[in-house]
């Protein structure tokens, strides 16, 4: 099958397209940066942003579907205009230009933080509705919301099959963007100030990876599908990190406001010094929720066969100090615990 893949040079598509190639399929890729790696696979690639509509209408040429990846993963509130233009507008483009050349399938990434996000835990599936009064602040989520949204509006108005996927936090090995370690990166570095009182979910990238290509002929079409390999509290997260890597759990336990107030102050401080703090107060805020995800629905109908998260926790682990902290590992590494 003829396949355009968007993204595919970022984390999640650095570990699909691989598994495209060995499936056979002819590749074609489309986005701002070169991909050695996938044109050693024989992939066409098209250097071009999704903003260039006659690129992107060249790029659909011939093609059967499309995995539309390329997005941007940022939790800063800064600039909602660019996460709206990628995400929403760039979307609505590339499905009108799909619809136009008779594309048969699309499949979305999206996140499980377009479903799976609130104030008290508990587990989301697929049947909740968007949680836009929890998300109204982060642009992040609230742009994936919207993107969504289009992209099934297209589905029901007779354009491409839109298949939606919703991984959560993606770990392992390859990013080298730090795009969705970031929060694993951190905790290396001692940049988180204290103990955020939330949970979150985790799926390793190449589990993910797997079950895109299994939607592209077993996920039902108007259908959502979040994919998660472990729900974790951050204390149980961070204490399995620290068991890994040596490096100690934030010391600090406050009240989930307190931890919020603290994160404004330090984020006023930084701002009066024109320096960066070691973290956002959107992060921090986000360190207070849950969102803990229920895959149950992947399992079922796309034969999402999630790792033990121990080994994910491992490889992100590896990889990031070979690439990044480039230290030794220290002997705690071998408790797996």
């Amino acid at each position: 099958m003829k396949l355009l893949v968007t993204g595919g040079t970022g984390f999640l598509g650095g570990a699909l397209v691989p598994l495209l190639a060995e499936a056979g399929h002819a590749l074609r890729l489309i986005g701002r940066s070169p991909s050695p790696e996938a044109a050693a696979l024989g992939a066409e690639v098209i250097q071009a942003p999704l903003q260039d509509r006659k690129a992107v209408r060249q790029a659909l040429a011939g093609v059967e579907a499309v995995f539309h990846l390329a997005g941007q993963v940022s939790f800063e509130g800064s600039d909602p205009a660019s996460m709206y233009d990628l995400h929403v507008q760039c979307t609505r483009v590339l499905l009108e230009e799909c619809r136009a050349a008779g594309v048969r399938r699309v499949v979305l990434a999206s996140s499980s933080g377009t479903i799976g996000i609130s104030r008290e835990e508990r587990l989301h599936t697929e049947e909740d509705d968007y949680p836009l009064a929890v998300v109204a602040r982060w642009p992040y989520y609230l742009s994936k919301i919207f993107q969504e949204k289009t992209a099934l509006r297209f589905h029901r108005d007779g354009g491409p099959e839109v298949v939606v996927l919703n991984p959560s936090l993606l770990l392992g090995p390859g990013d080298l963007r730090l795009s969705s370690t970031d929060v694993v990166w951190k905790f290396l570095e001692r940049r988180i100030p204290a103990m955020p009182t939330g949970g979150l979910s985790f799926v390793d990238v190449r589990d993910a990876a797997a079950a895109f290509v299994s939607a592209l002929t077993r996920g039902r079409p108007g259908e959502r599908y979040l994919l998660g390999g472990a729900n974790m509290t951050f204390a149980d997260f961070f204490g399995r990190l620290s068991r890994l890597s040596g490096v100690a759990v934030p010391s600090l336990r406050l009240p989930s406001r307190a931890n919020v107030a603290g994160a404004w102050l330090l984020a006023r401080f930084h701002e009066w010094r024109e320096s960066e703090p070691p973290i956002s107060e959107e992060e921090v805020a986000m360190g207070e929720h849950w969102f803990f995800i229920d895959s149950q629905k992947a399992v079922r109908e796309l034969g999402f066969a999630p790792r033990d998260p121990r080994d994910t926790l491992h490889e992100t682990l590896t990889f990031l100090e070979r690439h990044f902290r480039k230290a030794p590992r220290p002997a705690t590494v071998a408790d797996l615990g």
